[in-house]
Formats: C-alpha cells, sequence, structure tokens
C-alpha cells in the first residue's frame, strides 16, 4: 500500500474521532477508543466471511457438551482466533437501543486471545462513556462502511497506522514518543543486511527470529516474510518462530492481534519489560532484529533487577555492566548477544538500530563503555550502517544499524567495518511526521553492496577491532605548596576553630600555644619547601605536650599554605633510589592512547614536552572504547579564496542593481 492511501486511511479514522468524540473526550483520550476500535474492526472484517460456519460449529459443540472448542472453531473461522456471539459488528447496527449490550456480548464471544487483547486497551471502561453520549452506535457505523478496508492493509502497513495515530494522540497530550516505530524502508534495509550474506547457508529447517522491543511487530513479520521469500528462491522449506515482547500495552495488543490474522503463534508475544523480565530466558535464537528505546530511563527496570541485599543486579546478562539509568538501549544489545546459539553452524545473527548514544556515550571505565568492550573484544561486531536524517516519524535525529554475529567469516575476523550512509537517500514528496527522507531500492543495494564487498571506499572504512580502544590514563602532577604566617590567617584560624570546634577539638585547648608555636617557629617570611615546613613543625612540637598526628598537622597548616607553582615539589615517601611525590589533585588530567599505541611513548611525546614535572599513575589505567562516527568520516572543506568571494559579490551587486554597493556607502 502507498503513503497516499495509508495517509487516506488515517484521515478516515481520525476524522471518526474529530467528528463523535470532539465533546466526549478530551483530544489527548482518543486514543483510548480509536487503537481498540481500529483492532476490532480489523479482527472483525477479517472473521465475517466465516461467521456462518464457527456459529453453525459453535452449535453443534455446545449440543454435544464439548467444552474445550478452540480447536474446532480456530478451524471453522481459518484463523487462531474466532468470535462464537450472534453478533459481527455489522449486526449491532440491527439493534441501536441495545448497542452497548450487544457490543458486550459480542466482545465477550471472542475468543481468550482476542479478550486479552481487548483488556490490555481497557476498552470497556470507555463504553459506557460511549453510551452516555450516544455516539456508541455512530462509531460502529464508521467503522464498517466500505470505505475502511483494514483488513487489507499488511501487519506493517498496519504499524504505520497506529504510529500515526498515536503520534498524533501524543501531540495532543504535548507529549514525546520514548519509542520510535521503524519505517517499512529501515525494515527492508535491517532484512536485507541480516539475511542476504549468509542466504547460501540457509537450510530446510526450522528457525527462531526474536524482537525484544517488538512494538507492533512489524519487524518479526517483514523478517519472516523476506527469509521464506529468500528460502523459496534457494529451493529450501523452512520453518519460521517469532517470538517477541513489548512492554506498552497497546502496541502489545496491536502486535498479538496482527500475528493471529498472520496465522502466526500469538502465544509467542509477551507482555512486560525485557529488560527485568525477560520472557525468553531460556531460549537462543538464529536471528534477531530490534528497534530499542534509546533515550529513556530504565530505572524502574534498574530497581526491580537490583539485589535489595547486595545492592548489585545479579542478571547473568549484564554482568560486563550497565549504562546510566537515564538510558537502557545498550542493554537491549546485550540481552540479544545473551541469545546466541552457539551449537549450530550458522550460529546467530542480529540486527538492531540504535541512535549515536550507543557509540560512544559514557568514558572509559563507565557501564556503556564495558558495553562495547565486552561487544568488540569478543569479536561480535560486524559493521555499523550509519542512516540519514529524518529517517523516523517521530524524530529526526541520525541513526545506526549495527550488524552482529557469532559467526563472523573469516576476513571479516578482527575487524569492524563502518559504512556512511548519510547521503544515500530520497526526499519524500508527502512527509509522514518527521520522516521526510527515505531509502529506495537502489539506496538499500548501495548499502548492501558496500557491505558485502567489504572494500575501503569513500562511504565504507574497515578496522581493527582495537581501533576503538583507548587507555585512560592518569597524569598526576606533583602538589607544590608555599606556607607563610600572618596576623590575617590567625585570625582566621582562631575563628575557625571556634565556631567548628567538633572539627577542631584537638587544638581548641591549645590556641594561644600553637600561635605562639606557628610565629616562632616559621616567622614572616615566605616558605618555599613545604617539605622543611613539616620537619620543622615536628621538632617544634617535640618540645611541647601538644600531639597531632599527620592528618591534624595537615589541617593546622592548610590555614597558611597555597598552590605555589614556584614551590618545592611534596614528597609522599621515598625509597632507596626513588621519591614518590604527592600529587596535586586540581592539576589532575586524563588522557586516551590509542590500543595500537605505546602507553609510555605516547607520555613522553604528547605530555612530557609540556609539564615535565608530570607522571602516570599507573594503578588508574583503565580500557575505554567508542565510535566516533564523524572523526572516520570527516571531510575538511577548504575555505574559498578572498578573490572568488569578491567576484561573486560583484557579480552579486549587478544583478541586484547596485543595491548592495548603496548599503556598503549607507553604513559608511
Amino acid at each position: 500500500m502507498n503513503n497516499i492511501n495509508i495517509n487516506q486511511i488515517i484521515s478516515y479514522i481520525w476524522g471518526i474521532a474529530d467528528d463523535y468524540l470532539r465533546d466526549v473526550l478530551v483530544r489527548g483520550k482518543y486514543r483510548d477508543v480509536i487503537l481498540p476500535m481500529t483492532v476490532i474492526r480489523r479482527i472483525d472484517a477479517l472473521l465475517e466471511p466465516t461467521k456462518a460456519e464457527v456459529e453453525k460449529v459453535h452449535h453443534f459443540l455446545n449440543e454435544k457438551g464439548m467444552v474445550n472448542q478452540d480447536a474446532a472453531l480456530q478451524k471453522a473461522s481459518g484463523y487462531v482466533f474466532y468470535n462464537t456471539s450472534k453478533f459481527t459488528l455489522r449486526r449491532l447496527l440491527d439493534e441501536p437501543s441495545q448497542i452497548r449490550e450487544n457490543f458486550e456480548t459480542y466482545i465477550a464471544g471472542f475468543s481468550p486471545n482476542v479478550r486479552e487483547i481487548v483488556q490490555k486497551f481497557k476498552f470497556h471502561n470507555q463504553l459506557e462513556t460511549l453510551e452516555e453520549a450516544n455516539v456508541l452506535f455512530k462509531l460502529v457505523e464508521r467503522y464498517t462502511e466500505p470505505d475502511l478496508k483494514l483488513e487489507k492493509l499488511t501487519s506493517l502497513d498496519m504499524g504505520y497506522v497506529f504510529e500515526e495515530l498515536i503520534r498524533k494522540f501524543n501531540e495532543e497530550n504535548n507529549e514525546e514518543a520514548g519509542e520510535h516505530f521503524t519505517p517499512r524502508d529501515v525494515v527492508a534495509l535491517m532484512t536485507h543486511l541480516m539475511f542476504e550474506p549468509i542466504a547460501d547457508k540457509i537450510e530446510s529447517s526450522d528457525y527462531l527470529i526474536y524482537d525484544g522491543a517488538c512494538g507492533t511487530g512489524g519487524m518479526l513479520t517483514e523478517s519472516q516474510n523476506f527469509l521464506k521469500e529468500l528460502a523459496a528462491n534457494k529451493g529450501k522449506k523452512i520453518n519460521l518462530g517469532l517470538y517477541g515482547q513489548e512492554v506498552q500495552p497497546e502496541t502489545y495488543a496491536i502486535c498479538k492481534s496482527d500475528m493471529m490474522i498472520k496465522g502466526n503463534s500469538p502465544e509467542n508475544i509477551k507482555y512486560g519489560s525485557t529488560l527485568s523480565s525477560d520472557h525468553f530466558a531460556d531460549m537462543k535464537f538464529d536471528f534477531m532484529i530490534m528497534n530499542p528505546p534509546y533515550g529513556k530511563s530504565w530505572k524502574v527496570d534498574k530497581d526491580a533487577l537490583t539485589d535489595p541485599v547486595t545492592r548489585n543486579i545479579e542478571d547473568n546478562r549484564f554482568q560486563m555492566g550497565t549504562p546510566s539509568s537515564r538510558d537502557g538501549q545498550l542493554l537491549f544489545m546485550v540481552n540479544m548477544l545473551s541469545k546466541m546459539k552457539e551449537s549450530t553452524s550458522l550460529g546467530s545473527r542480529i540486527a538492531t538500530i540504535h541512535n549515536g548514544s550507543a557509540l560512544f556515550t559514557g568514558g572509559a571505565g563507565s557501564g556503556e563503555s564495558n558495553i562495547r568492550k565486552w561487544i568488540i573484544e569478543n569479536d561480535y561486531l560486524e559493521a555499523i550502517i550509519a542512516l540519514p536524517e529524518n529517517m523516523f516519524y517521530n524524530t529526526g535525529i541520525v541513526t545506526y544499524i549495527w550488524i552482529l554475529s557469532n559467526r563472523k567469516p573469516s576476513m571479516r575476523q578482527g575487524k569492524v567495518q563502518l559504512i556512511d550512509a548519510s547521503k544515500w537517500y530520497e526526499k519524500m514528496r508527502k512527509n509522514l511526521g518527521q520522516k521526510s527522507n527515505e531509502l529506495k531500492e537502489e539506496h538499500i543495494q548501495n548499502i548492501l553492496d558496500s557491505y558485502v564487498k567489504f572494500e575501503e571506499t569513500e562511504e565504507s572504512r574497515i578496522f581493527d577491532k582495537e581501533e576503538f580502544g583507548y587507555y585512560k590514563i592518569t597524569v598526576e602532577r606533583p602538589l607544590r605548596l608555599s606556607m607563610q604566617i600572618n596576623d590575617e590567617q590567625i585570625k582566621n584560624m582562631k575563628k575557625a576553630f571556634m565556631e567548628n570546634q567538633k572539627k577542631y577539638k584537638k587544638f581548641v585547648s591549645h590556641i594561644d600555644q600553637l600561635v605562639s608555636l606557628l610565629r616562632e617557629t616559621f616567622g614572616l617570611e615566605k616558605h618555599m619547601n613545604y617539605n622543611s615546613v613539616i620537619k620543622d613543625l615536628d621538632s617544634a612540637l617535640e618540645e611541647t605536650n601538644i600531639k597531632l598526628n599527620k592528618t591534624e598537622k595537615k589541617l593546622l597548616l592548610d590555614f597558611f599554605t597555597k598552590r605555589d607553582s614556584s614551590a618545592e615539589k611534596i614528597i609522599k615517601k621515598k625509597a632507596k633510589s626513588t621519591v614518590e611525590y604527592e600529587p596535586d589533585v586540581d592539576l589532575r588530567d586524563t588522557e586516551k592512547v590509542p590500543l595500537n599505541d605505546d602507553i609510555n611513548e605516547f607520555f613522553d611525546r604528547e605530555v612530557l614536552p609540556y609539564v615535565d614535572d608530570a607522571w602516570i599513575d599507573y594503578d588508574k589505567t583503565i580500557i575505554g572504547y567508542d565510535i566516533l562516527f564523524t572523526k572516520y568520516f570527516y571531510k575538511y572543506d577548504e575555505l574559498r579564496e578572498i578573490k572568488d568571494i569578491s567576484s561573486e559579490l560583484i557579480e552579486l551587486d549587478k544583478k541586484s542593481e547596485g543595491l548592495l554597493h548603496q548599503l556598503l556607502e549607507e553604513v559608511k
């Protein structure tokens, strides 16, 4: 179905809402009626042709006293769902005065899997409101008019319809969608990248496909269609099982209804959060495809996963690290990697889409970096493809497709391919939400060719996997303090002692004695060697009854010291042949050293020429990973020559009949 027809259907349904719900519900609540009615009508239209047969079989089974009638009724309807009431939506119009009661009977007559879908929409809560406003009959009437042929839509088409409706509803509520429906062209690209490179390895066998953030189910069904056609062209007969999980009740209901309509097992679609309530914990899959939510908090999941005693996340999937609670998208990737098959020659392949933060958010040692480190060091990552902007309905951000596998071909082992496809697109004649760009067949083929050829080009770069890793080294510089006694500092010290007697308890009873000791020992001159200051203080204290430990001495001298680059370095401890200096935390810095560089050589080359007293604290060295896409595809635009700019300005002035010259004269 083309975009114009989809827009016509969306406009038709939105028109129903505007015509009949305007004075009944606030516009942001239209979804509570429109989404379930759209699903119900789609299922109802599919069941109409076999309605008489279902009624006949149901009547016969009741007469025989049969309790478990599911299998027979599913066979009669031709689907894995059915309705045993005497009603269809059209028949409800025959008794206008009984519309609500009959509607409830009609809903109750559905098979349990459909009733669960209606329950997730909480549609029963709206029936009384619709009846009181006298609009329920009109809604049913409009939904059963011939112009609305929902049964003709594919699963992906229905996904577009629901995405656009949900977007409109969110706009009415001033809400921002946290999830982004994946457009058909992006799904097409992902399926090509996941399946075509291993087409020759597909055998007549059973394969399992998984999506842990399945939304309305479009990615699963499109993967199914693509792989079946690919296998058929190779003369192979395959059986596919689709498995998905969705946390949003409405999209879960939509997905489950589409699975039923397409003849897939609706029982394989589970409700709940994949992160904190994985319904497929013990399963492995051949293919996994996903567009997880990005930029969305996973704090609720984090709280559920955190052990109340240890305060750690014990889930085996996430032992390599967890990202900030503000964005859990990388955990969905880790979840998929935990479900890879290890016992088959094909292994598992993954296609997943993320925004830029999955590439570089979090420094070395962070959860995000540790996840990237785990993925890349285990050599799961085959390629990342940068897509054009404005590819999605609810966001214009740049997105990236990741292709991962645990069965890399030999030429890809130890390598990662980056493809810049940001310029391969065509402007749409009419936007769908924020989606103004789309991939045509030639663009998808260009990207696939770049991936399959695995060659260096302007758009394709190939790197050793270590290229993305780096050592984060901590560079220390010595603490240098000068020390000087004056009346103002003495005054400040006495004031601090009296105002915070708990902190300075050891000093309060010796204030006058300490002041005399400091004046006599250090006088008024400026001392540039703090090491000597400490020794002199120790000697002076030995002649008194005041006992101060190392921390207390520092606390006392802090009133009279300040950082001074001209002062001597403060010694922390001495060994026979080495001296360890006290680091200045204010001067502490870090450097990123590529994994393929030597740390000491880097330090000698890049640091010491500028700060000759610096050293590396090797105990703080950690390894991080990030993928800075723009770094590898940056193109420098040379500055234009002044004469070229002048010529262009003169030409423009001629075309504007001297207006530019006049304006410049006026400025003078």
